[in-house]
């Protein structure tokens, strides 16, 4: 009998399409930046830390053989399974759950990360299994620097403190067993609209920790993200020749 083990394994959902970005030939996570696509950097944070145990990726069905190419190309060594994404990004994250579910023990520690957001640092990683060890989950925000209107019902609009609001991003951390129960509830709800783990994890009652990310985790949608992302590459370069 196989014995599965404890271990922090990401699930990265790579199954958009890219809409918003106007690409034609590829999806939006394939998109390169200095010969390397956007997914294999996002995959290269995760695949560098040493407490990361395994990868797994959902990716577009057609899209795998490619992916699969790039992960060889790059020497990305900690992918363990690459699985057809759903037909929404809730269906997409639970089918590498599904995957997860098969390889470490329902304790573990199951990092979920857009492969769109390739601007992740090992300290986050760092912050979000420590924060699950002793919380049972982790919700990377940053600040809000802007104000949030809210539109209610007949037109009323309440506006929260900016200081009492966050911005949830990614990586969205649970103990394994936790995420895959809440899953399968709202299968048996028959509902796929969630739109992100952290928003289903609350509606089923899950208390949520939070940290705090950095600010340039952005996730790569359209033309002007994709302009930040080169420009903060071309600074981390930067800081590693000239040293600032």
């Amino acid at each position: 009998m196989d014995i599965k083990r404890r271990g922090n394994i990401a699930v990265i959902f790579a199954g958009g399409s890219g809409k918003r970005m106007n690409t034609v030939s590829k999806p939006k996570q394939f998109l390169e930046l200095r010969g390397k696509p956007i997914i294999i950097y996002t995959l290269e944070i995760f695949d560098n830390h040493p407490a990361i145990d395994g990868i797994i990726v959902s990716c577009i069905t057609d899209w795998i053989p490619y992916l699969e190419k790039l992960i060889r190309k790059f020497e990305i060594t900690k992918v363990c399974s690459i699985v057809p994404g759903g037909d929404t990004g809730q269906d997409s994250i639970y089918k590498g759950l599904m995957a997860a579910e098969k390889l470490f023990a329902e304790n573990s520690c199951v990092l979920i990360h857009d492969g769109v957001r390739p601007l992740i640092t090992g300290q986050t990683i760092s912050d979000n299994i420590k924060a699950v060890r002793q919380y049972g989950s982790c919700i990377t925000c940053i600040p809000a620097v802007e104000t949030f209107v809210v539109s209610k019902s007949e037109g009323e609009l309440e506006i929260p403190s900016r200081k009492d609001s966050l911005v949830a991003r990614a990586p969205q951390s649970f103990v394994l067993s936790d995420v895959l129960l809440a899953h399968r509830r709202a299968l048996q709800e028959e509902k796929h609209d969630f739109v992100d783990s952290c928003s289903m994890m609350s509606a089923y009652g899950y208390r949520l920790h939070t940290i705090i990310g950095p600010m340039e985790n952005i996730k790569i949608t359209t033309p002007t993200d994709y302009f930040i992302f080169k420009a903060m590459v071309d600074v981390h370069e930067n800081q590693q020749i000239f040293g600032f």
